[in-house]
């Protein structure tokens, strides 16, 4: 199970959370930042038919897609850490030396929270 508040964590990081964005040049859209490959990947492995850009564009589609894609990609009990990196940099995310400054993004976000959770 992807906790929430990753995905949270991540919208905040990806779109600051706007549904309505277009990234990377014009190749990622929504709340997630999603690519047309993310999308191929979700719908070959669960077989749906998610679309690109429409289905990034709805947060709660962009969501599930997330949720999927992070679910098949990362091992089981992943951490905080390599969740955001697999979102990131792809099913090799982990690996990436680049995916590590979108780590601490995400790191900060995460910590935010917790300390808003203790006020």
């Amino acid at each position: 199970m992807i906790p929430e508040i990753i995905i949270l964590a991540l919208i905040m990081v990806e779109s600051s959370g706007r549904d309505d964005v277009f990234g990377d040049h014009g190749k990622a859209a929504g709340c997630l930042q999603i690519h047309a490959c993310v999308i191929s990947d979700v719908n070959r492995i669960y077989g749906m038919a998610y679309t690109w850009p429409d289905s990034c564009l709805d947060r709660a589609a962009s969501i599930e897609i997330c949720r999927l894609y992070l679910t098949h990609y990362a091992p089981r009990n992943a951490t905080p850490e390599i969740l955001s990196r697999i979102w990131n940099g792809g099913p090799n995310g982990m690996k990436k030396k680049a995916t590590n400054i979108y780590w601490k993004k995400v790191e900060i976000i995460l910590t935010q929270h917790k300390k808003d959770d203790t006020v």
